[in-house]
């Protein structure tokens, strides 16, 4: 007894040694950490603390100046019976769907083609693709304007030539999403086509060499061989392209405005929470609209990396 009593007493000295040493490892080595200090302060003023204050604003009402007034979840009951709301998702879910499957699919196509082994300046090619993902999107959305104009845009003078009268892009509730989708497609085509590169790059030569000594042909080799190898890449693209698509808001908010367009038919999920902040001034319900968005976000990338995985 008196042995177990002095193992155990002997077991509680352990930690405030291990506590003790942990802090002057932390002082031994302070000059490291202050040159990190940086990220982590800014980190937690504009990172930590905007995602906790949205939180807690949440189930507040405020309009900027005066004081809070808790409602608790008023503001989530009331975003589920807000057409509005259900009307912009079904804006980003819709711009999502038409941009997402070509952009992939051409991502995809230019990939093999930079991955030939033939092809030449292989290098200038990867540069010109990736540009438009650098290249300012208010500068891409003012571009788009002139080409998609409904009067005196690019298309509409093509269309001309065939005698085709102007079509309406920016005033039709669907034609507008196509719009928008064709920004999404020209800016991110070329990112995911420099990402899928990458990962058929890290796919060995050796098993095409015996995929072809055993008499496999282009078909067999590219869907036995590189689309399960590429499926993690292909899971990646898919996840981000969503996050993407949902937070989808300069596009709009430069191409159509504030309001969507007519009808808002451009009218975003992050646009219609900007404008319940800005324009409105109702920061409370705007930040339960942010994690409405969230929540969005989780449950649909979920679904897609489940239905990616199927395959």
């Amino acid at each position: 007894m008196k042995d177990m009593k002095e193992a155990l007493g002997t077991n509680t000295n352990v930690l405030p040694v291990k506590k003790r040493s942990l802090w002057s490892e932390i002082w031994k080595n302070r000059v490291s950490y202050l040159f990190i200090s940086p990220f982590y302060i800014l980190f937690l003023i504009f990172g930590l603390f905007p995602i906790l204050f949205s939180l807690y604003l949440a189930f507040h009402s405020w309009t900027g100046l005066g004081e809070m007034k808790f409602v608790g979840l008023a503001q989530f009951k009331y975003l589920l019976t807000e057409p509005d709301f259900w009307h912009s998702v079904g804006n980003t879910f819709a711009i999502w769907f038409i941009s997402t499957i070509p952009m992939l699919f051409f991502a995809l196509v230019i990939a093999f083609l930079l991955n030939l082994p033939l092809l030449k300046f292989r290098g200038i090619y990867r540069t010109l693709f990736f540009v438009t993902n650098v290249t300012s999107i208010v500068a891409v959305a003012i571009i788009f304007q002139s080409i998609f104009n409904n009067n005196y845009g690019l298309v509409n003078y093509f269309l001309s030539l065939f005698g085709v009268d102007p079509v309406k892009w920016l005033d039709n509730s669907v034609l507008v999403k196509f719009v928008l989708a064709s920004m999404v497609v020209w800016r991110f085509t070329g990112y995911n086509a420099i990402i899928y590169l990458a990962g058929l790059q890290s796919i060995p030569q050796t098993l095409y060499e015996a995929a072809t000594i055993d008499g496999a042909n282009r078909r067999q080799t590219f869907f036995h061989i590189t689309i399960p190898l590429l499926r993690p890449v292909i899971l990646f693209t898919v996840i981000m392209t969503t996050i993407g698509s949902m937070q989808l808001f300069t596009e709009p908010q430069v191409l159509l405005g504030d309001s969507g367009g007519v009808g808002g038919a451009g009218m975003t999920l992050s646009l219609y929470m900007y404008n319940q902040a800005f324009i409105q001034s109702q920061f409370g319900y705007a930040s339960a609209v942010s994690w409405a968005l969230f929540i969005i976000i989780g449950l649909f990338s979920l679904i897609n990396w489940k239905f990616v995985q199927r395959f």
